[in-house]
């Protein structure tokens, strides 16, 4: 059935049937509505206010899923059809596509916190202290992301980091390997016993990135921050274990000078 553009509608009136139950208010729903009020629209709501209402709307649509929103009678669908009818995005985003927004997201974020606490211990931010900060934290919160689902993490690790695939308990054991050397170069202690720990991680780790992308050149997902992202391996998981070496040797360079 052809469903009128916005522009062609007669007016901008929509129904939308949503599910709202006391054990569970759809995500989708609230998006949906929101979506058309920002557009203009004036929404009839129609709330399905059990599990059993819900079923039976949509066997009478026979559609497998909701919110629906419905215009002039015709059946635009759910949120993502939705937001392609109203021109919002050119195609419904596909969920296993790659995409470097978790990695960027992180360094952006470790980027401002590490300049945040520059200035507030050193009262300046163009310091060798700040790319210590960030490097420190975008280990601690890589890490998180990796503990989270640690059997996620190790089920993509082990496919190309070349002593986890040997050793697979070294896999379970990256994450708090990485936050222990994380935490240690914030606060700056047992400086040759973390720079030892990021400087074997991070080198096996660079290794592995290498040989697995630009000598086998194979594709594969990162773990670099979980093991649910769609990040591909390759110049990013690279940066994180080149960063981490260069902090191991920056610290011992340090280190060794202060005795």
């Amino acid at each position: 059935m052809h469903r009128a553009r916005p522009q062609e509608a007669t007016a901008k009136r929509a129904r939308l049937y949503r599910m709202v139950t006391p054990d569970h208010v759809c995500p989708y729903g609230i998006k949906s509505k929101d979506l058309l009020e920002r557009k203009g629209f004036e929404v009839d709501d129609h709330p399905l206010r059990s599990r059993d209402e819900t079923e039976a709307f949509k066997e009478a649509h026979g559609v497998e899923t909701t919110p629906q929103t419905f215009v002039d009678g015709d059946r635009v669908g759910g949120l993502d059809d939705l937001r392609v009818w109203l021109g919002k995005d050119d195609a419904v985003e596909d969920e296993d596509e790659t995409t470097y927004e978790p990695v960027l997201a992180t360094f952006s974020m470790t980027a401002l916190m590490a300049l945040a606490a520059a200035w507030a211990f050193e009262g300046t931010v163009s310091t060798m202290r700040t790319v210590e900060l960030f490097i420190a934290f975008s280990m601690c919160v890589l890490a998180v992301f990796k503990l989270r689902d640690l059997e996620g993490f190790t089920n993509r690790f082990i496919t190309y980091d070349v002593l986890g695939r040997r050793v697979v308990r070294y896999a379970y054991v990256y994450p708090f390997a990485e936050a222990i050397a994380g935490l240690g170069m914030i606060a700056m202690v047992f400086v040759p016993g973390v720079a030892a720990v990021a400087l074997f991680i991070g080198s096996i780790g660079a290794f592995s990135v290498i040989k697995a992308v630009y000598v086998d050149g194979r594709d594969l997902k990162c773990a670099c921050v979980g093991g649910d992202a769609d990040v591909p391996l390759g110049a990013i998981s690279l940066t994180e274990n080149v960063m981490m070496v260069a902090m191991a040797i920056w610290m011992l360079t340090r280190w060794s000078l202060a005795l």
